[in-house]
């Protein structure tokens, strides 16, 4: 058993076009922060390589502006665990500089969150994670 575990939650109100750009952005996000998350390059019976991929499951839940916000802060409050976020002044910025900028000119209570990946203990994310249902 995976000693760690990753999750995605998507705003609950999201457009589809949004959550799914959301759980893509944050996927990025976890692969590039947590290496040890992606299995090794593999090749299939022909000899075709395939890249690595996540080596954990990966549930997609869903959750309420409201809950995002107060998720972010518990699971930040919390040792060993990584907090990833996507937010509506990311939504919006046409480059990183721009969104780098807008953000550090926002209370955080103002920011709007689309989304967020969480990636820690085990016991730690499913005690954070565990009442939201799943992304449908």
């Amino acid at each position: 058993m995976l000693t760690n575990k990753m999750v995605v939650v998507i705003a609950a109100d999201a457009p589809v076009g949004v959550a799914l750009n959301t759980a893509a952005l944050l996927g990025v996000a976890l692969g590039h922060h947590h290496d040890e998350v992606v299995g090794h390059d593999t090749v299939d019976a022909t000899g075709n390589p395939h890249t690595g991929m996540c080596a954990h499951p990966i549930p997609v839940l869903r959750a309420s502006a409201e809950q995002l916000h107060d998720l972010r802060t518990q699971a930040a409050a919390r040792d060993g665990v990584t907090v990833h976020d996507m937010n509506q002044v990311a939504q919006r910025s046409r480059t990183y500089d721009q969104m780098s900028a807008t953000l550090s000119g926002t209370k955080a209570e103002d920011i709007e969150y689309l989304g967020l990946a969480l990636y820690g203990p085990r016991p730690t994310v499913d005690s954070l994670t565990g009442a939201l249902p799943l992304y449908r």
